[in-house]
């Protein structure tokens, strides 16, 4: 089963919604025949690389909220974060583009280690106090190379702006065709989608629906019509001998 999940390191619901699923997976029978493919999601995409603005101060211009209504929606994120044993820092946090966080996450993929990378990427933004927008190059190398990744391929990706840009807007337009206006989105099997940080059990209750419907498999054997007559194999108990 492939479950795929659509986020933005800049989502603090999309760090909650990780831990959530997470709880869920971990504790899921079959977790081993489970693939995770996370996807590509821009909550500000039209914000240029470079353009940072404290956490605070975004909140305020983009929903009209005032400093103390902010202030306490950050608070009540931090212990949302906190209830799922992930670090949040909830003053003097910074926003800004996460188009090359999303291209280097696509490289981590190809080199078999996103969801490291992920997670690297996520503390980085909401538990550590570098920023990861800011002039922060040199800083998102040494994060790939904490995940496992070369450094000197990350730092030529980061120098490349076409390096894995049709990967990220070929997820961002898969996101708008499946109706996902907001994110964290996850996607299960291609047939049953859920919005938002939903608590584990939610998530666990997915997991087992969409295992569950999955259709047995059927056979093609040697007449191309599922009824034939079964070829050799070979097994726990050794291989057949043709026949002549």
């Amino acid at each position: 089963m492939r479950v795929e999940i659509w986020s933005d390191i800049a989502c603090p619901w999309c760090y909650v919604g990780k831990a959530r699923f997470g709880k869920a997976l971990a504790a899921f029978p079959h977790r081993d025949d489970v693939e995770v493919v996370h996807r590509s999601f821009e909550l500000d995409p039209g914000r240029t690389k470079g353009d940072t603005q404290p956490v605070v101060a975004m909140l305020t211009k983009k929903y009209g909220m005032s400093e103390a209504q902010a202030h306490a929606g950050e608070d009540n994120l931090g212990a949302q974060a906190a209830a799922e044993g992930l670090a949040y820092r909830t003053r003097g946090r910074d926003h800004g583009n996460t188009f090359d966080l999303h291209r280097l996450l696509h490289f981590a993929k190809e080199q078999g280690r996103q969801d490291a990378l992920l997670q690297i990427l996520y503390r980085a933004n909401f538990a550590d106090e570098p920023s990861l927008y800011a002039d922060a190059d040199d800083y998102l190398v040494q994060l790939a190379a904490e995940a496992g990744l070369d450094a000197d391929a990350a730092r030529q990706v980061l120098a490349d702006p076409t390096a894995f840009a049709d990967a990220v807007r070929a997820d961002e337009r898969e996101a708008a065709e499946l109706g996902a206006n907001g994110v964290p989105f996850f996607v299960l099997d291609r047939k049953y989608g859920v919005s938002g940080a939903q608590p584990a059990e939610v998530f666990t209750q997915a997991l087992t629906q969409a295992w569950g419907e999955r259709p047995p498999l059927k056979l093609i054997q040697e007449n191309g019509t599922g009824d034939g007559v079964d070829a050799e194999v070979c097994g726990p108990d050794g291989c057949a001998v043709p026949r002549s």
